[in-house]
């Protein structure tokens, strides 16, 4: 069945762009009015040794970033933070045609992978970093769960080990069974506790069935010496919170401590001012966005189309690719699909069904 959904996509993809239609979608969708703002989280060398441990659409190789930097560079100009900020109207839509490459969670190999591209063909970019982690050994808290989940579902055991973190935190509506795999009781969890739970499921599980250091070390966060060469070459520097909660699932206090906290630390690390924030999961309601406009920000991008009518500069639309987000029915990169990716074709079928509110 997947097999014959790649092929379809591959033929639907193909026919529309030779016909020009995916551009004519762009225009009356008035994708084409916005900037064309890219997101990536991982940067590896190869992703198939990180499979087993990692989110899928989290990881993207240096080859596959090379390709997508290559077609959006023949087809845009890629501009810098700061110039974007002075291109856009207060509608939050450009005067010509441009682009943003941007990196969120600041994972340590999109120094050590993406920075090199980067700098070899003279594009800038923006890394939104969780500023409590930088500079630490830390690891976020859904690629603790992923991870802890992962190897406990090879077990009987383990899976006992997470329906007894289930239990703990209780929470109507939660199904305790794992069904589905890692990834989909993973983005369960993450998207119907707050933070506080999902740590106490993490603890739990994790001290259950123990912690493989070895593997959590793929996760390193950026240091500040990393942050402030990548300033050097063109890369600005935005805030992600202070630790990455969903801020739609947090009380007032604590969504104004992240977004306030996270800019504050970072300017005071950097000595640079932070005017740009990414919402975490690109997740937002009316209230996490005034929070937002509160904390001074100019900017803010969330990973879909709507956008708030009373702050359309803080709701900014990004396209999240990963390594297999634009290739074909035979895993090649395809011009097509990240081109009806970037129009927004594919929102037609599956469109955000989120109100936001």
């Amino acid at each position: 069945m997947a097999r014959v959904q790649r092929l379809v996509k591959t033929g639907v993809a193909t026919a529309l762009h030779r016909s020009g239609a995916d551009a004519a979608i762009g225009v009356l969708r008035r994708v084409r009015r916005r900037p064309v703002v890219l997101g990536y989280h991982r940067i590896v060398d190869d992703v198939r040794p990180h499979l087993a441990t990692s989110i899928p659409a989290m990881l993207t190789s240096r080859r596959m970033l090379e390709r997508h930097l290559d077609w959006v560079g023949r087809r845009f100009r890629v501009v810098a933070a700061d110039e974007l900020e002075t291109l856009l109207d207060p509608r939050g839509e450009p005067a010509r045609p441009v682009a943003a490459i941007t990196f969120d969670d600041g994972y340590r190999d999109v120094y050590e992978h993406a920075l090199p591209i980067l700098k070899r063909k003279g594009m800038p970019a923006i890394v939104f970093v969780v500023s409590d982690l930088v500079g630490t050994a830390g690891v976020l808290l859904h690629d603790r769960l992923y991870l802890a989940v992962a190897r406990a579902l090879r077990s009987r055991s383990g899976t006992q080990a997470v329906r007894r973190a289930l239990a703990a935190v209780a929470r109507p509506g939660l199904r305790r069974e794992p069904s589905g795999g890692a990834l989909a009781f993973t983005q369960r969890v993450l998207t119907t506790l707050p933070q506080a739970d999902v740590r106490r499921v993490v603890d739990t599980v994790e001290a259950d069935i123990g912690v493989d250091d070895a593997q959590l070390s793929a996760f390193r966060p950026l240091s500040w010496e990393m942050l402030a060469e990548m300033q050097r070459h063109g890369v600005a520097v935005g805030a992600h919170t202070r630790s990455h909660p969903l801020l739609t699932l947090e009380a007032e206090a604590t969504v104004k401590e992240e977004v306030v906290g996270s800019r504050r630390d970072l300017e005071a690390r950097l000595g640079r001012p932070v005017r740009h924030f990414a919402y975490p999961a690109g997740d937002f309601d009316t209230s996490t966005v005034r929070a937002v406009a509160g904390a001074g920000y100019d900017l803010a991008y969330t990973v879909c189309r709507h956008q708030d009518v009373e702050h359309p500069r803080l709701t900014l639309p990004r396209t999240l690719l990963w390594e297999r987000s634009s290739v074909d029915a035979w895993e090649r990169f395809s011009s097509p699909i990240l081109g009806c990716q970037v129009n927004g074709v594919f929102d037609l079928v599956a469109p955000c069904r989120r109100s936001h509110r």
